[in-house]
């Protein structure tokens, strides 16, 4: 199958809707003011002259032409359709050609629809900010080749990377308090506890960063996050738990 849905949106068949000149934006939602629609419609075109890629988008509300747009369209392997439709909880619905899920796999296309689609993102940004930011990221992906994920840490996977770094730290704090006398570092529990903290900090606090965003900011604040919640955990170990050589009183 050369065209392949994802989270298909169109169920039947109204070509009265579709206009009557070639346009790659059908906007029946009206999600788009007429400059934003003319503009997207320019840069469409001329992505598609310098790339070979095409991108196309439908917003519709009551009203669909639905599978017609594959024939008015020419829909192919080399083709992606943006449906934005409110009624099925998240805006955005994508029809993704063959060709592209070589270059985006399945779980970037549902990242895409997630982040940008939401009804948070959607209340922040509009409608016609969570197409127009999506296909961008679209946009830089095939620029770059190919992506595994989608470009960009928003602020709330960010807030959750540090958490993931700072409970990394704690328990690499707590994991090196010295359980014997004359050591500083109880390198064995430390070493025994490695597949959780480095789990938290290396895994879910450092590789969603690396993945997405070149900015430093982000990854020197979940480093400075686990190096200060490590050092917190282990003062507080050392304070309060039972100091090496030594047992708690009856």
């Amino acid at each position: 199958m050369a065209f392949m849905p994802v989270d298909p949106a169109m169920a039947y068949n109204n070509a009265d809707l579709l206009p009557d000149h070639p346009t790659p934006v059908i906007d029946l939602a009206k999600a788009l003011t007429d400059q934003q629609r003319q503009q997207l419609e320019s840069e469409l075109d001329q992505f598609e002259v310098d790339s070979g890629w095409k991108l196309r988008v439908l917003t519709q509300y009551d009203r669909t032409p639905g599978l017609a747009v594959k024939e008015y369209w020419e829909l192919d392997e080399r083709s992606l359709l943006l449906v934005a439709d409110p009624r099925g909880g998240n805006l955005l619905n994508f029809n993704v050609g063959e060709a592209l899920f070589a270059l985006m796999p399945r779980t970037y296309w549902v990242e895409l629809q997630t982040r940008f689609g939401n009804q948070y993102y959607v209340k922040d940004h509009g409608e016609d900010g969570a197409i127009v930011d999506s296909l961008a990221a679209v946009e830089l992906c095939l620029n770059r080749g190919g992506c595994q994920v989608v470009p960009g840490l928003p602020e709330e996977q960010w807030l959750l990377t540090f958490a993931t770094s700072v409970l990394g730290g704690l328990v690499a704090g707590f994991a090196a308090y010295p359980r014997k006398e004359g050591t500083i570092i109880a390198w064995t529990w430390l070493l025994l506890m490695a597949p959780l903290w480095l789990l938290l900090f290396a895994l879910f606090g450092l590789a969603p960063i690396l993945t997405r965003t070149s900015d430093f900011v982000p990854l020197v604040s979940n480093c400075a996050g686990f190096i200060g919640s490590a050092l917190t955990a282990y003062l507080i170990a050392l304070k309060t738990l039972p100091k090496p050589g030594t047992t708690k009183a009856n």
